[in-house]
């Protein structure tokens, strides 16, 4: 699989902006949160544009953009371009399974999620995508979960599907700060932390993240770092287009 999309396919398992505005202002929180309260992003399709930077193993760095378009609980479609108007990878995330055009390697995929997870050794599923994307906690919190408050934020540990999540939810941005996900069998990991927010009709929504990642190759484990910087968002009420073909 192209190392391009290992490092994309957890970045958004990668933090998506939602703004009726080009311009970035600095989220600057009013109120604490009392009671466990974190604010959800709501939309029904939004595009967006980002400079992602990738860091491997191996020490190699690639930097480039990326075009998003998203309909909410349904798809995430996305080209990935290293410059010079070249495309390197497009994909299509729905419900059912994972789809990517390798333009480059040659190395397309075609997977559900329990396919992809019994390669790449990582748990996925459009609602993680969409809720690491919006800094929202991985899962709606039920009597289940430990959710405590520490300092100037509440600390929440659940448990899904033999996956542990670890998520830091900031008592003034109702975001989700830091998450932490390991796989039970030790076979992949997450890390996101979300630098900055920015204010949109008076909310947060993250717009500088960091990401690191374990999973599986056939060749062994492998670690990427993936950098975030979300440079335009918008939002539609009239459906988008997602051309994908293999």
């Amino acid at each position: 699989m192209n190392r391009l999309f290992a490092g994309f396919v957890l970045l958004i398992g990668l933090s998506l902006l939602f703004s009726c505005s080009k311009k970035t202002i600095v989220y600057q929180a009013d109120g604490k949160m009392e009671d466990f309260s974190p604010v959800y992003t709501d939309y029904n399709y939004m595009s967006a544009k980002a400079k992602v930077v990738i860091e491997e193993e191996s020490g190699k760095i690639t930097r480039g953009s990326l075009n998003l378009r998203a309909k909410k609980d349904s798809v995430l479609w996305f080209i990935i371009s290293p410059g010079m108007g070249m495309e390197a990878v497009r994909g299509l995330i729905t419900q059912e399974k994972i789809q990517i055009k390798d333009r480059i390697g040659k190395e397309d995929v075609n997977l559900t999620f329990k396919e992809f997870e019994a390669v790449y050794g990582l748990k996925l599923s459009l609602d993680i995508f969409q809720n690491v994307l919006f800094a929202n906690p991985p899962h709606e919190v039920d009597y289940k979960d430990r959710l405590v408050r520490v300092g100037k934020s509440f600390e929440l540990t659940q448990v899904r599907d033999k996956v542990r999540y670890f998520s830091k939810v900031d008592v003034n941005y109702r975001k989700v700060s830091e998450l932490v996900s390991n796989s039970l069998d030790d076979r992949g990991s997450l890390l996101a932390s979300y630098a900055t927010f920015q204010e949109i009709d008076a909310k947060p929504f993250p717009f500088e993240v960091l990401y690191k990642l374990a999973y599986q190759l056939p060749e062994g484990g492998q670690n990427t770092i993936i950098n975030v910087e979300w440079t335009s968002v918008d939002p539609y009420s009239d459906p988008l287009s997602f051309p994908f073909k293999f």
